[in-house]
């Protein structure tokens, strides 16, 4: 599967190759190559050279945020590099100190650079440090596997090499692995606990109100899933030979769950092309060329968080294991719990991430809080006007209360 994709993209790259010498015709044309006709064969050219899947991380684009009343210069520098993924920490020297915080990114088809402007937001107020996941099939076969459990011990590594008092925040998938190594973390008594945990938007109970998602994961065995889903990384690729669920694959799903939304997109995208209005199409190429920058997920992480998470919920069961260790959420008394749902979530339903208050049973009640946002959807938590001006402002009030 993975080898015919690859074909097919080779295939199509000399069409590619040519619809970018025409993009480069019209820059040297200037004003030459204007007029209805003109501006439509360009739009062509520039939708067929620009609607392609990347397998590169796009860059964050954060070179400054707004502290207090200055804008202060941000660099990105890496604190801890491991196989899997690297901890990115958002650096602010003329900034005075701020609470740390790790944003463990989703390992779920996109590369981390998907959080963006959330980390931007997050970066106004605290010393931001991101988990930047590597694309496995740049990963070399010498790195060995890396399944649920070792995303577990990389965000438990992370905040080891962050320090005590930071806190943690997960978006969508790692809120299961997020929430397992707080307890852990609590279990062992490990200063490296978060002072808080926000979890938004994550499936820590999928049999809550389930989605269209939840009712996919548990249609078929995970047998069928290993035998349909997972293909090895073809020849001249670093990981070459490894067993990956292809993120192409992921992006698949994603779209067919509103493809007429996308076609319209896209429709609308060549429209303001042609009718000259640049500025407006540029928002809808930046949005797609980080929504078609896929990763690789290992073959191993991807099959256990759907047998261990959507098929069976263990930690919401109660029967979650780490390494041959219970997990026990019990455990929890320092960490201060916000649970972030939308309304109208259509990847992780209203309850499911609320379900964390019940397992959190040691936690006293000031350290307790639930925000349901009104009219926004999955990625509406995270991104937007919503997350900026009304999500944002629980997290940091959180964050203030723990400090």
């Amino acid at each position: 599967m993975y080898h015919a994709y690859q074909a097919t993209n080779d295939l199509l790259e000399p069409a590619r190759i040519g619809a970018r010498a025409m993009l480069k015709l019209r820059d040297a044309m200037g004003e030459a190559a204007g007029g209805d006709w003109g501006r439509r064969i360009f739009a062509l050219a520039d939708l067929t050279a620009n609607t392609r899947v990347s397998h590169h991380r796009p860059p964050f684009g954060i070179d400054a945020v707004l502290v207090g009343n200055r804008l202060v210069d941000v660099r990105e520098e890496v604190a801890l590099s491991l196989p899997f993924g690297t901890l990115l920490h958002f650096a602010k020297d003329d900034a005075p100190p701020q609470p740390k915080m790790l944003v463990v990114a989703p390992l779920s088809g996109h590369f981390a650079t998907l959080l963006a402007q959330t980390v931007a937001v997050l970066s106004r107020d605290h010393d931001v440090y991101v988990t930047d996941w590597a694309n496995a099939r740049d990963v070399p076969l010498s790195a060995g596997p890396f399944g649920f459990d070792d995303y577990v011990a990389y965000c438990m590594r992370f905040m080891e090499e962050i320090g005590p008092r930071a806190h943690m925040f997960a978006v969508c998938q790692p809120c299961v692995p997020a929430l397992v190594a707080t307890a852990l973390l609590a279990q062992d008594r490990s200063p490296a606990q978060p002072k808080s945990l926000t979890l938004m938007g994550g499936p820590v109970d999928t049999r809550i109100s389930p989605t269209v998602v939840n009712e996919l994961a548990v249609q078929h065995s995970i047998d069928w899933f290993e035998a349909n889903l997972i293909s090895r990384v073809p020849f001249g690729h670093a990981g070459w030979g490894r067993r990956v669920y292809p993120g192409f694959l992921q992006l698949s799903a994603f779209m067919s769950m509103n493809m007429g939304r996308h076609f319209g997109q896209h429709r609308a995208y060549y429209q303001l092309l042609a009718d000259g209005q640049d500025a407006e199409a540029k928002k809808i190429r930046e949005f797609y060329d980080e929504y078609y920058a896929v990763l690789d997920l290992a073959a191993e992480f991807y099959l256990e968080t759907v047998e261990r998470v959507f098929q069976k919920a263990e930690l919401a069961d109660g029967k979650m294991y780490w390494r041959g260790r219970k997990v026990d959420c019990g455990a929890i008394t320092r960490t201060a719990l916000l649970t972030v749902e939308g309304e109208r979530d259509d990847i992780c339903a209203v309850g499911q991430t609320a379900a964390a208050h019940d397992l959190c049973t040691s936690l006293r009640p000031h350290l307790r809080r639930h925000h349901l946002q009104p009219g926004v959807g999955h990625y509406g938590l995270f991104s937007g006007r919503r997350w900026e001006k009304e999500v944002y402002p629980q997290v940091k009030n959180l964050v203030l209360a723990t400090a």
